[in-house]
């Protein structure tokens, strides 16, 4: 049995890292500002031959092959993918978990056959949606859907808000509501699980502090590094800047945050 004494230093020692912790600058809640941040996609599809493609979505070499038939059928992480024709020009793409809707969305392609536009609507955990426009460009020559697309500019059409929060004396939860998804990370340099009912079996994140208005964070599934994170407070601290570099890509996203 622990002695009494060692109990009330117990506490002191919780409570004093909890009030630095509720201290952290990066706590608080922060609206994402689109027209700030900088969103850039790139997506593979190749043809292998009758109605069969490849899709990459992530960059990473981690691509979907699937028959263009309209039907669910075994995707990356748990998911089902499926890809509808509706026009030689148009093609439905829908991600499902579990028989439940996580994305949908519709595929067009220009007349001349150099530009996609992404009408994205992803479905949230709870039923409510979120929508984004992205407009890609063709990098190579060819006709149709199968080749490297790269986004030239994007349209968020929904409110996104990041939660940052306290964890127990030494760390800081990650959440996005929306989602439903949590990162819990501890400044100690090991891998915690990432947590919420989209999240893929393995994920799980691990962070450092690089000053007091800095900090980097790591993605991770079975081990391997997805992406990292550079996330940067202004001088002021009013604005959050994260700078996502994802595996494969050469381009980095970021996203510019506003505190609430």
């Amino acid at each position: 049995m622990y002695k009494r004494t060692f109990q009330l230093l117990l506490v002191a020692c919780l409570a004093t890292g909890a009030l630095w912790a509720a201290n952290d600058p990066f706590v608080g809640n922060w609206k994402l500002n689109p027209s700030r941040s900088t969103l850039t996609d790139v997506m593979k599809v190749d043809s292998f031959g009758t109605n069969k493609y490849a899709f990459d979505f992530s960059g990473d070499g981690s691509a979907e092959t699937i028959v263009v038939d309209g039907t669910d059928q075994t995707g990356n992480f748990g998911t089902t993918l499926s890809v509808t024709v509706e026009g030689p020009d148009t093609w439905k793409v829908v991600c499902k978990k579990d028989d439940r809707t996580l994305i949908a969305a519709n595929w067009k392609l220009s007349k001349d056959g150099n530009t996609l536009t992404d009408n994205f609507t992803g479905v949230e955990p709870k039923g409510s949606t979120y929508n984004l426009i992205y407009v890609y460009k063709r990098t190579a020559g060819g006709s149709g859907f199968a080749v490297t697309w790269v986004s030239t500019s994007e349209t968020v059409n929904s409110v996104f808000v990041l939660q940052v929060r306290p964890y127990r004396e030494d760390g800081l939860s990650f959440i996005d509501p929306s989602e439903e998804e949590t990162t819990n990370v501890k400044f100690d340099g090991k891998d915690y699980p990432d947590l919420g009912p989209n999240v893929p079996a393995g994920a799980a994140s691990s962070i450092r502090r690089v000053n007091e208005r800095s900090l980097e964070m790591a993605d991770k599934i079975n081990g391997k590094i997805m992406d990292t994170q550079q996330i940067e407070l202004s001088s002021d601290l009013k604005t959050l800047i994260m700078t996502v570099h994802t595996v494969g890509r050469s381009e980095p996203n970021i996203l510019v945050f506003e505190r609430q």
